[in-house]
């Protein structure tokens, strides 16, 4: 969020809060009661189960979301971000004398990363079809159960068309219209309290352990269908960045968390008086005159949900492109006042494909619920590991309490990787499927791109000694300014040599730019640019961006003239190394992973586009590398 938008007040941005980062927690009533006492997870619908079960999803919300994440998880925060990537900066940042951990620890944060996008395809399918499902219970008769696939997907398909033009205007009415169904998941489950008080019991933790000590091998699937309630949770961190730490708490403690109790707790109520209602509860809920609206605006409220995974899908491809995990791809802005607010073509076509996948492959929102959990309670687990580390070697806290906090959490995220873990072969394989090929992939891209440095470095000529060579010689001399892009600043860049051997020329003014990105949200004004002159012409300038901005590397040149150079706009040339890498046999990786990497480096998008180069005063000169 912009920072006008910051001081636009706590009352603004908690309300926005609300909007995009519960939506998908928000909507977890529409089917996790019910998939509890689905057949195959053992727990017999009567009275004392109701207490049970209902006890032990408030008292999850409690000690995961509100303990965990609202309380202790928030403050892990990065320069003001949160998030997958950005905690494991912290934790390898907080380790960092300690090399093979450290490494370790970026290649758990990089898996935790890639489950998210696993969620970013579970959550639009589950949460869409679970709300179009309340037409079967506007009519007795199956009459309308055929068109909720068709219509799901077809709400899907425009979710994801109109995403090319933003979230701006969209988003100004995302927070009422979740305030609304906040509101709704309260007020009905207060009426229904109200007819059965006796699920207040529901409140009293022992009911809880009561229940969860009573179900024997059962227990796991049991649980693996009450993890539908947290999922959502992992929200409240990584959109941290966008609202504060303030907005989000209070909207938890204050509407959020309230809301989802009572409505949970309603739903237990209405099952107590009514065994027949559990073919769908939470729209059996509402009077029959009531269905059709509140089919509505749960599918407003799961489209919400839908968009804020979507939205943080783009942002963590940013973020992972930044961090040197992912290949260049085409990003769009969709607005002029919010740098956040960005689109992906290829990142959107491709959670599309899945989610659409998704649909028809599982055919329901109770099957759905079966690959549903595995991904989000796998990156809880490497949240609370990562976090550890942050409290323990980078806060300094005592180890008994990092360690005390870090057992207890831990042992509640095995429960729940444990409940979903035997949901593997009914659908749980799908979202893990998904993470372990993109984990594949950024790795592979993150290990090709440390040896295609490594190469370049053992062939490259050392720039000063260059440069030196230079004063000697009759090159021409270009009366412009040449701006050449390079990974290693000490290295004589390819396209330099390019031109002196085919144009026999030398500009007038070269620089040698290096572009760093660095493990934290941002980078300070004062500190953008780095440069120093190497010789009369010629000059090395480093630029440094965070992992949550845009490279602007014009706007950066600009910042260079009161430190002595002036980098002309229309007088300058941008010179580009675009290296064609060549797997070759024994290489640095296998081979399939080389062909891997030098596929992604031919399809990854162009230098110029990405540093913001204008069009007419880019030169691209090609090399090719071996690995």
């Amino acid at each position: 969020m912009s920072l006008d938008n910051k001081r636009s007040g706590l009352p603004a941005l908690t309300l926005g809060a609300i909007g995009v980062v519960y939506g998908d927690i928000g909507t977890s009533p529409l089917y996790t009661l019910k998939e509890v006492f689905l057949p195959a997870t053992g727990v017999a619908l009567n009275t004392h189960n109701l207490i049970g079960a209902t006890s032990v999803i408030v008292w999850a919300l409690m000690f995961v979301v509100t303990l965990k994440y609202v309380i202790l998880i928030l403050r892990a925060d990065n320069r003001g971000e949160g998030g997958a990537l950005a905690l494991t900066a912290l934790a390898a940042h907080a380790v960092q004398q300690r090399p093979q951990l450290r490494r370790a620890l970026l290649l758990l944060g990089l898996f935790g990363a890639t489950l998210f996008y696993g969620d970013s395809v579970i959550t639009p399918a589950i949460s869409v079809m679970s709300a179009i499902e309340g037409l079967e219970v506007v009519t007795p008769t199956p009459t309308l159960k055929p068109y909720v696939l068709p219509i799901s997907a077809a709400i899907l398909i425009g979710l994801f068309v109109v995403q090319r033009y933003g979230t701006a205007s969209v988003g100004k009415v995302f927070g009422p219209i979740i305030v609304i169904w906040f509101g709704v998941l309260g007020a009905i489950g207060v009426v229904h309290i109200v007819q059965q008080p006796q699920i207040l019991a529901a409140l009293n933790p022992l009911e809880a352990w009561a229940f969860l000590s009573q179900r024997g091998w059962h227990l796991f699937a049991a649980v693996g269908a009450i993890v539908l309630a947290l999922t959502g949770a992992e929200a409240l961190y990584a959109d941290m960045g966008h609202f504060g730490v303030k907005p989000i708490r209070l909207a938890w403690m204050g509407l959020v968390f309230p809301a989802l109790a009572l409505n949970y707790l309603g739903q237990g109520a209405l099952l107590m008086g009514d065994a027949s209602a559990i073919d769908n509860p939470f729209f059996r809920l509402f009077p029959t005159a009531l269905i059709l609206p509140m089919v509505v605006l749960a599918a407003l409220a799961t489209v919400i949900a839908s968009q804020a995974v979507i939205s943080g899908a783009y942002s963590m491809t940013k973020q992972a492109v930044l961090l040197g995990f992912l290949p260049r791809v085409n990003m769009r802005h969709t607005s002029a006042s919010e740098s956040g607010q960005i689109y992906v073509p290829a990142v959107n076509w491709a959670l599309l494909a899945g989610v659409l996948g998704a649909v028809f492959m599982f055919g329901s929102s109770s099957a759905l619920a079966g690959a549903y959990g595995i991904a989000v309670t796998l990156t809880m687990f490497i949240t609370t590991v990562l976090t550890f580390f942050v409290i323990r070697d980078g806060w300094k806290l005592p180890a008994p309490l990092a360690v005390g906090a870090t057992v207890f959490f831990l042992a509640v995220d095995a429960l729940l990787v444990a409940g979903c873990a035997i949901k593997f072969f009914d659908g749980g394989w799908f979202p893990l499927a998904l993470g372990l090929m993109l984990f594949v992939l950024m790795s592979t891209w993150a290990r090709g791109r440390k040896l295609l440095m490594e190469s370049l470095r053992s062939e490259g000529l050392e720039l000063e000694p260059f440069i030196e060579s230079l004063a000697h010689g009759g090159a021409h001399r270009a009366q412009r300014t040449a701006v050449y892009t390079v990974a290693e600043p000490t290295l004589v860049p390819q396209a330099l040599l390019h031109n002196l051997k085919h144009n026999q020329v030398l500009h007038e003014t070269n620089v040698i730019l290096n572009v760093q990105f660095h493990d934290h949200p941002s980078v300070d004004q004062a500190d953008r640019v780095a440069l120093t002159q190497i010789a009369p012409g010629f000059w090395r300038v480093v630029v440094h961006y965070g992992f949550m901005e845009e490279p602007d590397v014009p706007a950066a040149l600009a910042l260079c003239e009161p430190k002595g150079l002036r980098v002309e706009p229309f007088e300058t040339s941008y010179f580009l190394s675009r290296e064609t890498v060549v797997p070759t046999p024994g290489g640095g990786m296998a081979n399939w992973r080389e062909r891997l990497f030098a596929a992604l480096s031919r399809n990854s998008g162009g230098v110029a586009k990405f540093f913001r180069l204008p069009d007419n005063s880019v030169v691209e000169l090609g090399t090719r590398v071996q690995i």
